[in-house]
């Protein structure tokens, strides 16, 4: 059985599934755009749940018709008529959120079902998998403000690549779902009533891998990824695969497989572990 518990916090409402936590963006009637609270509560959110040994999956989603549309504009003005010290100490917070995300131990999607614009699409690209609706748009629509897309840059470029940055960091285009599939930046598609079957089914697969082992896969992707193919690279591609198979963990993988059963980390939860 599921078990089902929720925390609202002013910006956020956080929904444990068992294994899993949905967090919910909880401005719907600002499209869950940015402002300072949000930034902070969802920064600390993450931090809590990937310290939590019982959260093994953690799903970001925004409540209403958007998933998130960028910054507050009240926010920015407020940004604009401040300091520089106090816009330094403001960008460098919103900078945090994303590495935040970005860097998380436990496996992340984005749940799309709507506009993600600006920092918005730099959420969904900062997470591990993003799920979108066949109605979800994503956009760099910085430019049109008179700013840049700095903070999620490093995130929509690792997920659409440098060349397609150059187009729609500047044209602020409107990208639909399937192109954002095309670029790379949505693993999946599909439709409205899909969606959270979706998210769902890669819980599911994500539940059947080792939590150990998966952080060190998103460790090893950050390791080698763009990188030349040295023999220090390759050195340290052999040392972590050695250092992994000596953990209590790659025992209890390889000792399930042979004898023909579950391993331990996929067995349900007590009903208490995922209140």
């Amino acid at each position: 059985m599921t078990i089902s518990t929720t925390t609202s916090l002013a910006t956020l409402r956080i929904e444990r599934r068992g294994p899993a936590a949905w967090i919910w963006m909880a401005r719907p009637a600002v499209h869950n755009a940015f402002d300072e609270t949000l930034i902070a509560e969802l920064t600390d959110t993450l931090r809590q749940l990937d310290a939590d040994p019982a959260v093994r999956a953690i799903v970001l989603a925004g409540e209403g018709r958007s998933f998130s549309a960028g910054a507050d504009l009240n926010w920015m003005r407020r940004q604009g008529e401040a300091s520089v010290e106090d816009n330094l100490a403001d960008a460098r917070r919103l900078a945090g959120l994303f590495r935040t995300l970005s860097t998380c131990v436990t496996p992340t999607l984005a749940r799309v079902q709507g506009a993600a614009l600006g920092g918005g699409m730099g959420l969904a690209a900062a997470c591990d998998l993003c799920v979108a609706a066949e109605r979800a748009v994503f956009a760099t629509s910085e430019v049109r403000f008179g700013i840049i897309p700095s903070a999620i840059s490093p995130y929509v470029i690792r997920a659409i690549g440098e060349r397609q940055a150059y187009r729609y960091f500047q044209t602020a285009e409107r990208i639909p779902a399937a192109r954002a599939r095309e670029l790379g930046l949505v693993h999946e598609v599909t439709t409205d009533d899909g969606l959270d079957p979706q998210i769902e089914a890669l819980i599911e697969a994500l539940l059947t891998g080792g939590p150990q082992a998966q952080a060190a896969a998103t460790d090893l992707i950050r390791a080698v990824a763009n990188r030349p193919i040295t023999d220090a690279l390759v050195e340290d591609t052999a040392r972590r695969i050695a250092t992994l198979r000596a953990t209590d963990e790659a025992r209890e993988g390889l000792a399930a497989f042979l004898d023909k059963r579950p391993a331990a980390w996929t067995l349900p939860s007590s009903p208490d572990s995922g209140a």
